[in-house]
């Protein structure tokens, strides 16, 4: 979280966000801020909410995990007040998205060019997400996985994992951190061809390297190309 995303909680009138979420920033909301929290698969209600929350002149904050503008909150809540033609002052407040997080505890594994691919088909089809990974493989980025695999959705991983192979040497290094800025936080870095046989879950962001990517000590870098001679 940045500075400027805490003192906005820490102004709010109203939060909202999802209920795992604002758990994580209970300790720095006011005691007379009115809390408004819901399960996944509600972010137009919450973001309909929070509209009519800031229409009457409230200030009101909307949590995402990451950065609110990487698969979080931000669009849904600028579509809806556009939508709702409400006369609202919105400002986007950036925070660390998981790539960067993740990367940052892995080493430096996203020096170069890259794309970040949410394996989640709730709202993306299925057949979008495989051409992009598809083009992102054969086009030699470093791939960063957010929403990888969950108990009763381990499919997407393990067809990722066979397109990813197609390309991409089975000796690849991948570096995994789950919770990445948060307590319990683990990394670890494998191969691509053993990927498959770590634990990954929903809090979990996968980083693929590319052809330039080694690991230097125990660390991930993929190599710009500087002369070190």
């Amino acid at each position: 979280m940045t500075p400027k995303a805490m003192r906005e909680i820490e102004c709010a009138d109203v939060v909202v966000g999802y209920v795992s979420y604002v758990k994580l920033v209970r300790s720095i909301v006011r005691s007379d801020a009115e809390v408004i929290s819901g399960r996944m698969g509600c972010e137009v209600e919450r973001a309909r909410t929070a509209v009519a929350q800031a229409l009457k002149n409230k200030h009101v904050v909307v949590i995402s995990s990451g950065d609110s503008g990487v698969y979080g909150m931000a669009g849904v809540v600028l579509e809806v007040a556009a939508h709702e033609n409400a006369d609202v002052s919105i400002e986007i407040v950036p925070g660390v998205t998981a790539a960067t997080a993740a990367a940052a505890k892995l080493g430096a594994p996203l020096m170069g060019d890259f794309a970040v691919i949410s394996l989640s088909d709730l709202l993306t089809p299925w057949s979008v997400i495989e051409k992009r990974l598809v083009a992102a493989a054969e086009a030699d980025f470093v791939v960063v996985l957010y929403n990888p695999q969950s108990v009763g959705r381990r499919e997407p991983l393990a067809k990722a994992h066979e397109i990813l192979l197609r390309y991409r040497s089975p000796a690849t290094p991948v570096g995994i951190v789950r919770l990445a800025g948060r307590e319990g936080e683990h990394a670890a870095i494998t191969t691509l061809k053993e990927v498959v046989a770590a634990e990954v879950d929903m809090v979990t962001t996968v980083i693929v390297g590319n052809s330039a990517t080694r690991v230097v000590g125990n660390r991930l870098v993929t190599s710009r190309g500087y002369d070190l001679s």
